[in-house]
């Protein structure tokens, strides 16, 4: 894989850019390890994501990305402070980064929205993108509809920029099918909640421990934004409420403050406990360079295996 030219990391790894997860400490922790760390500016004022943003410049020299989610009211102020901090690589989700683009362009900044659909690849690289984010519906927290297995190739065909590749990646065997299917790198988010530097609650490392892929479901396909999360007492009263009530404004107000709760207070019964199916990939906690480096020694023995 052969993303070095493009983001100038090591390895062929970003970090998701997880709200209440992403922090500048954590972010800067994967990047001295080789991989790309990611701030995720959800769930933070402008004033919180600079303060981050210094958090991570003075605990590493590597290149980093922030996560900027383009529909919320305060993103001309948080554009502006990428700007002022000069960070040089965003990743972008909630909306289109077309407004933005003559000025990431003028300052050098890497753009590369995460998307769900070719659809939405080949509107979006008609801005001027330096690479897109495929995620697949395998990945935890809001999904999409296609697996990475159609969703991959597919974007491939629609857009002549590099290709990352998310959703359902834990393995070094699965980073090597990413590449297989078009992908020059991936995004791993549920992995690295598994590692011991990971800032979520020890009660969701817990509950993430003793998981399964079995024990990981989906809710809010009603109204239109589907997530993905362990089963608990909230995922069955959301369910139930699903059944039940077709007013969205109550299902959208259902959810609010329910990671928080799960990341921050360690609320494993009502708290939104977001993961992937990778989940059922671990049952340990380990230092997250020794995770990326175990996902590459996977990798470059799969590819062995492959060429014999």
């Amino acid at each position: 894989m052969n993303i070095n030219k493009l983001l100038n990391i090591k390895y062929p790894i970003l970090q998701g850019g997880m709200a209440h997860v992403a922090t500048g400490e954590f972010a800067a922790c994967i990047s001295n390890s080789g991989a790309m760390g990611t701030i995720g500016s959800g769930g933070m004022t402008p004033e919180i994501l600079r303060r981050e943003i210094e958090i991570c410049k003075s605990k590493t020299d590597k290149p980093f990305a922030v996560n900027l989610m383009m529909l919320r009211p305060d993103i001309d102020e948080m554009v502006e402070i990428i700007v002022e901090s000069e960070v040089k690589v965003v990743t972008i989700g909630a909306g289109s980064p077309s407004k933005y683009m003559e000025t990431f362009d003028k300052e050098g900044i890497t753009v590369l929205p995460v998307i769900s659909s070719p659809v939405q690849a080949k509107r979006l690289s008609k801005f001027g993108l330096n690479g897109i984010i495929a995620e697949g519906m395998e990945a935890g927290g809001h999904i999409g509809e296609m697996t990475s297995m159609v969703l991959i190739p597919q974007v491939k065909d629609e857009v002549d920029i590099p290709i990352i590749a998310a959703g359902g990646i834990g393995s070094g065997k699965q980073m090597l099918a990413a590449e297989i299917l078009g992908a020059i790198g991936v995004q791993i988010g549920t992995a690295f909640l598994f590692t011991e530097e990971c800032p979520i609650h020890e009660e969701y490392k817990r509950a993430l421990i003793k998981s399964s892929s079995s024990k990981v479901t989906t809710v809010g396909h009603i109204n239109g934004l589907p997530m993905r999360l362990l089963k608990n007492n909230m995922t069955r009263e959301y369910k139930q409420l699903e059944k039940n009530e077709f007013n969205i404004d109550v299902l959208e107000t259902f959810t609010v403050g329910r990671l928080r709760r799960a990341v921050v207070d360690g609320d494993v019964k009502e708290g939104s406990l977001m993961t992937g199916y990778t989940v059922g990939q671990y049952d340990k906690l380990m230092p997250a360079k020794d995770l990326i480096e175990k996902l590459m020694s996977e990798y470059e023995e799969a590819k062995k295996c492959l060429l014999k």
